[in-house]
């Protein structure tokens, strides 16, 4: 294997450019699946990319300067969030961040960890109470709101960086689908354009979960002046694909339908999504969230009615670690089961006594 060789100025050039990898051991015989694994970026997931867009976007366009120590604030699922305070422990910006209840407490404390202030706003609000807790807070402090929902620097990004990857890593070679599911919309309107252009055989699945199916629904979300949604999506019901479908249809996905960008569109069951992921663990030591098992779900499905030889890649957008305290980790224990027991009593020495295990929790 060839190393990297290079040094890097800083974390942000160390962005992008993440490996395609084949799987081996859950493709049906006959059909070629790859995964193209966002978690390869520095703080482990896609939205690396959409924050480092959205922030030097600002940048150009004079509203942010780097050093200044101004104020950026974000709406966010975790991901973007943490993405965004990695970009602003880098650029020297101070990081808020707004972020519903549900989410998994790991990316709290993660994105503290790298310095943002975390808002946490009530379940009740879903989405959308988050994202106006963002445009007040926002409004009263003078502070950059990132809008990654609406923002059309986060689909150029992937224009430029995703989409020309993966023409690269097929080049010379079947590219049949293209499969991904939506959290803003960036990955899909960006990458689709892309590959429309270059590649327009290559047939582009879009995935959203059964029990929040806002575009199945036909059902347009209403609009403020900004783009922004009005209010949470009547066809929106929690589900627990973290990162997938907010619980309204973010403008920049809109966009890419108005563009006729995708060819299929494919529902996931979120207990589908979890068996999935850790399914590409245990038997292809590929390890991403909930969100990765959802895509790949899909691209399981598509697999099952596509023609023999075909050539399916499905995007990984970010890592197993970040869902600890999630349903993806619910049957995964940290102390030792019976089996585990039986080994450990196969061998005479360094036994804990009944009693001894200690219970280990993620707080």
């Amino acid at each position: 294997m060839t190393p990297r060789a290079r040094v890097y100025d800083n974390i942000l050039e160390t962005v992008g450019d993440t490996p395609v990898v084949k799987i081996n051991r859950l493709a049906p015989e006959g059909v070629h699946m790859y995964v193209k694994c966002e978690y390869f970026n520095p703080l482990s997931s896609v939205k690396d990319r959409l924050a480092v867009a959205v922030i030097t976007d600002a940048e150009r366009r004079g509203i942010l300067t780097p050093g200044s120590g101004q104020t950026v604030i974000e709406a966010t699922s975790g991901n973007t969030g943490i993405a965004v305070a990695m970009v602003c422990a880098q650029r020297g910006y101070k990081c808020v961040i707004t972020m519903a209840e549900p989410f998994s407490i790991e990316r709290r404390k993660i994105m503290r960890m790298l310095g943002a202030k975390v808002i946490v706003t009530p379940k009740a609000g879903k989405g959308t109470g988050m994202v106006a807790k963002a445009q007040e807070l926002a409004a009263k402090h003078g502070w950059f709101f990132c809008q990654q929902f609406e923002n059309e620097a986060n689909p150029a990004y992937h224009a430029s960086t995703t989409g020309p990857e993966i023409l690269r890593d097929f080049a010379g070679k079947r590219l049949d689908y293209f499969v991904t599911g939506y959290g803003t919309g960036g990955t899909f309107q960006g990458v689709a354009r892309v590959l429309k252009e270059a590649r327009p055989d290559t047939k582009v699945v879009l995935l959203e979960p059964e029990a929040a199916a806002l575009i199945s629904s036909g059902i347009k979300s209403e609009r403020n002046p900004d783009g922004s949604a009005t209010a949470s999506h009547p066809a929106f019901s929690p589900h627990p694909v973290q990162g997938w479908t907010p619980d309204f249809i973010p403008l920049v996905l809109e966009n890419g339908m108005n563009m006729n960008l995708y060819d299929e569109l494919v529902k996931i069951e979120g207990g589908d999504a979890v068996k999935t992921a850790q399914a590409l663990a245990q038997k292809e030591g590929i390890f991403t969230g909930i969100s990765g098992g959802a895509t790949f779900a899909g691209a399981l499905k598509v697999a099952q009615s596509a023609p023999k030889g075909s050539t399916i890649l499905a995007m990984l957008p970010d890592t197993s670690e970040r869902y600890m305290s999630t349903p993806l980790y619910e049957t995964i224990n940290a102390d030792m089961n019976d089996e585990e027991l039986e080994i450990a009593k196969s061998t005479p020495s360094f036994q804990l006594l009944p009693g001894e295990e200690p219970t280990l929790k993620v707080t």
